[in-house]
């Protein structure tokens, strides 16, 4: 069920992305809906105020495991974002997913056989997925 509403997605994306599907259209459509997700973060906290970031380097013991690290780790985000924050990040998310389901169009990638094969390889190597 959930790789047909993936696969559906990515289909009336295709079916509605008119003007930009130029390979480099998708491209600077993307990184511009990355910064708008970025900007309404920011926004939710200078705007809005709904929510604070109070960052810090990460204190973390010397003698703690792999397993107990995240409970050390901080997001650095205090509160909760608002009704209209939340919609607006919701909104800007959705507009990022977009352009990455356009993107995997001109390349003839299905979205959904990529994000199994990242929950796969996330899934394997668990904490060491990432540096």
């Amino acid at each position: 069920m959930k790789d047909l509403l993936c696969d559906e997605f990515q289909a009336t994306v295709s079916k509605y992305l008119i003007r930009h599907r130029s390979v480099l259209d998708i491209l600077s459509k993307s990184q511009e809906a990355v910064a708008r997700v970025n900007r309404t973060v920011a926004k939710a906290v200078t705007s809005c105020g709904c929510i604070k970031v109070d960052a810090e380097r990460q204190r973390v013991p010397l003698d703690v495991s792999l397993q107990d690290l995240k409970q050390f780790m901080s997001s650095h985000v205090q509160g909760t974002l608002c009704e209209q924050c939340a919609e607006a990040l919701e909104t800007e998310i959705g507009n990022t997913l977009f352009y990455m389901a356009a993107l995997c169009n001109v390349f003839d990638r299905n979205l959904y056989d990529i994000l199994l094969k990242e929950h796969k390889k996330l899934s394997t190597l668990g904490v060491f997925n990432f540096s």
